[in-house]
């Protein structure tokens, strides 16, 4: 299992957590609050943590093409319901 993380810097993770989950329950298993989440997204699970200032996001993949495939996922959902905060291609590590 290979695993990336990144941060999105924001005064909206908990908006954007809960929209995120909210949108991904319609085909995946979710679980989520207001602070934390986890969608269990068909390439790997992706789990998220809000706080005051940014949204934390992990995804996992059983191997490199699976691990791209859940980032993208993640990555271009919450470009498109942050539209508004004009924000830019997240930076992963590994």
């Amino acid at each position: 299992m290979v695993t990336a993380s990144t941060r999105f810097e924001t005064p909206n993770a908990s908006k954007y957590l809960q929209s995120l989950c909210k949108h991904f329950a319609h085909k995946v298993s979710v679980s989520y609050d207001a602070v934390q989440g986890r969608a269990d997204l068909p390439p790997g699970p992706a789990v998220l943590q809000a706080d005051d200032t940014g949204l934390n996001i992990e995804v996992s993949g059983a191997d490199v093409q699976s691990l791209m495939r859940a980032k993208f996922i993640i990555e271009d959902h919450l470009l498109r319901f942050a539209f508004r905060e004009e924000p830019e291609a997240l930076q992963w590590s590994a």
